[in-house]
């Protein structure tokens, strides 16, 4: 079927475009107009028209909108490779409106001869800029709109492929700026802080808060797209894969070096890896999968590609908060896929019992894309959302937009990888009865007061801006006001807003924490658990959560109890083992804590009336990684210990025994005698 929908797509796009067989593979571009003819909008309630075009935006990747309403785009003319010479093109625009129609008529360049600059980030009156191998701060003092303060706060990142760097800066409600990584190497250092140690990155993201002089790793390796909800749960991109999640936070996943190899990350779509799209695939894919295809069936191999209606090339995951689209689109994810020139959309959805989500299509696009083009040259390769709550598109719009690397030599003879590198275009998405005007929000000449009331904005972006001054300014005048907003609020969201700008001003007392963990709002409790690790005094209150209705709270819990001694918090952690120990990321929560894999920990679940009596694949694989653990850290006697607790019971004994030994044999230990006579002294089951 997919063969057959690609013939009839090419035939319609050779009719439409007058393409014949002997002329180029390949379409020439299209006027911004004609492309917007190209689009297929699937919700007729909706509009899309240009916002931006060349030669005011040339290879756009991000694009984001400071306090005061002012536009910055991201240039990348760089890619795919950078020019032999050692030239850097990379460059930031500031874009403006000169007539008030709703179009960027104007740019002047803020930055420029950046090396692949990917994202940016408005932070105390300049920018934040990813251009590896450094993070910068970029920032017009004269007023001439130049950067001309210009430090580098991070270096040593991976800067070797243009589609594996640094990018997705992204400020999130815990006050921390979280980025992507995509799992490479790299030896970060902090500039201003020369005699701190480098953190190594590898394998993971990070985040960092400047307030704080911050860096960590982070449990993921997001390529390009990085979006965070009203809550702070991540959800990150990456080609093939267009939405995946990490439950668990590093700094509690690597508590200890003993846990069993864990993926930290997990694919949530549920109509992965099928999309809809309206262009047949490039020349240049059709032959590589067919030779590729021909290869495996030669080889006899249970495998097959496929070159067109599967995610390859999916980039810019976006959360949607804004207040410009109908009401059923907030809180929906837009992704681009610039290989197969279209925008999905998935709405997403909590699992119960667990702290996973699903991404699901949306009404109406179960067979349909939220956008499609004709136009094989539609490359959305990144989103953001104004004060005005429109859904912006960039679009980085090139001939090809895939590196030159996977791709047979012959193929590449007529293929121009920098075709389009002078053409560029940003759409506005917003419903029909909105009108196409730029707004002007000033917020950075807004008093504290008005800031704090922003908080409660119906618009994510607002929420964000006014809560980032508020942490610049650092004052604490308004610290009552945000305490009563914390306390009075109706809207959940504003009063989280409040919450974490009072852990920014360092005014962040135990007794709102304990408020936190019995707020209505099963997020708001999970936050109030994590700022309550700060409070020793606080343990009984953390330990009531463990059985919380909300599975997310309870999930918050069984990490934040993992940072309180075992013998105070084991029976706690067993109890939520007991309910929701079906799920792997639950029983990865308590295991991954020094008290969640103690000795102490399997006495509680031993001793506990009918929890070992009956026989089930997470029990066993519970107890195999709680011995491993046990095993690898190898202490004095606790491994005979462990076995002794399943004194009579055969089937548990012997899922101890496999665990400590597999344990042992990581760390390069040698089984102890004791061990190795209780094993011998066994039944030929346990043996």
């Amino acid at each position: 079927m997919t063969s057959i929908n690609n013939r009839l797509r090419i035939a319609t796009f050779m009719l439409a475009t007058g393409l014949c067989v002997s002329c180029s593979h390949y379409q020439d571009a299209l006027t911004p107009e004609e492309a917007l003819n190209s689009f297929k909008l699937n919700d007729d309630r909706l509009t899309i028209s240009v916002f931006a075009a060349e030669p005011n935006v040339l290879d756009p990747v991000e694009m984001v909108f400071d306090e005061d309403g002012n536009v910055f785009v991201v240039e990348m003319p760089d890619y795919p490779a950078k020019p032999d010479d050692g030239s850097l093109g990379g460059a930031i625009r500031m874009l403006t409106d000169t007539n008030g129609d709703g179009r960027m008529d104007s740019a002047t360049v803020f930055a420029d001869h950046l090396s692949e600059a990917t994202s940016i980030l408005p932070w105390q009156g300049g920018l934040l800029v990813t251009a590896a191998p450094n993070i910068m701060f970029l920032k017009d003092t004269t007023g001439d709109h130049r950067a001309d303060l210009k430090e580098i706060l991070f270096t040593g990142f991976f800067a070797d492929n243009s589609e594996a760097q640094i990018t997705n800066l992204r400020l999130s409600i815990d006050n921390w700026i979280y980025a992507s990584n995509t799992g490479r190497e790299g030896e970060i250092r902090f500039t201003r802080n020369p005699k701190a140690k480098p953190v190594f990155v590898k394998g993971g993201d990070f985040r960092f808060r400047l307030d704080r002089g911050q860096f960590e790793v982070e449990s993921s390796s997001g390529q390009f797209g990085l979006a965070i909800d009203d809550w702070g749960n991540r959800f990150f991109t990456e080609n093939s894969l267009h939405v995946q999640q990490a439950p668990i936070p590093a700094r509690y996943l690597y508590r200890h070096t003993y846990l069993p190899a864990v993926a930290p990350t997990l694919n949530i779509s549920d109509h992965d890896p099928i999309m809809f799209q309206e262009t047949p695939a490039p020349y240049w894919r059709q032959e590589r999968t067919k030779r590729r295809n021909q290869q495996f069936e030669e080889a006899k191999l249970d495998r097959r590609e496929y070159a067109d209606d599967h995610f390859t090339g999916a980039s810019g995951g976006t959360y949607y908060g804004g207040d410009a689209l109908p009401t059923d689109y907030y809180g929906s994810i837009f992704t681009g896929e610039v290989a197969g020139n279209l925008i999905h959309r998935d709405v997403l959805k909590r699992l119960p019992d667990s702290p996973k989500f699903v991404a699901q299509r949306g009404n109406g696009e179960k067979e349909h894309e939220f956008l499609a083009s004709t136009d094989p040259w539609f490359r959305p390769a990144n989103f953001t959302v104004g004060p005005d709550g429109s859904l912006y598109v960039i679009d980085m719009y090139r001939q090809h937009i895939e590196t030159p690397t996977a791709i047979p030599e012959d193929l590449k003879e007529e293929m121009d990888f920098m075709n389009g590198s002078k053409l560029g275009r940003i759409y506005r998405i917003a419903a029909k009865t909105s009108k196409p005007v730029v707004v002007q929000p000033k917020l950075r000449s807004k008093t504290s007061t008005e800031l704090v009331a922003l908080l409660a904005h119906p618009n994510q972006w607002w929420r964000l801006q006014a809560q980032r001054l508020l942490l610049e300014k650092q004052d604490k005048s308004v610290v009552p006001a945000l305490k009563d907003l914390f306390t009075k609020d109706i809207n959940p969201q504003a009063r989280l807003h409040a919450f974490f700008t009072l852990e920014g001003l360092n005014a962040l007392d135990i007794s709102l924490v304990k408020q936190a963990m019995q707020d209505a709002q099963p997020d708001i409790r999970a936050y109030g658990l994590m700022m309550a690790e700060r409070f020793p005094t606080s343990l009984p209150q953390v330990i009531e959560k463990a059985s919380d209705p909300s599975a997310p709270v309870a999930f918050q819990a069984a990490l934040s109890l993992g940072q309180f001694p075992a013998q105070q918090v084991a029976p706690a952690l067993a109890g939520i083992l007991e309910k929701y120990g079906k799920d792997a990321w639950f029983r990865t929560a308590v295991l991954s804590s020094e008290a969640g894999s103690s000795l102490e920990l399997a006495r509680q679940l031993a001793g506990r009336s009918g929890y070992f009596k009956s026989i089930t694949p997470e029990k066993d694989t519970l107890l195999t990684d709680l011995a491993f653990v046990i095993g690898s850290r190898n202490r004095k006697d606790e491994a005979v210990q462990l076995v002794t607790l399943f004194d009579n019971q055969p089937h548990w004994q012997q899922i101890a025994l496999t665990g400590l030994t597999n344990g042992l044999k990581a760390v390069g230990q040698p089984i102890d005698d004791r061990l190795r006579r209780m094993i011998e002294s066994k039944s030929v089951a346990v043996q």
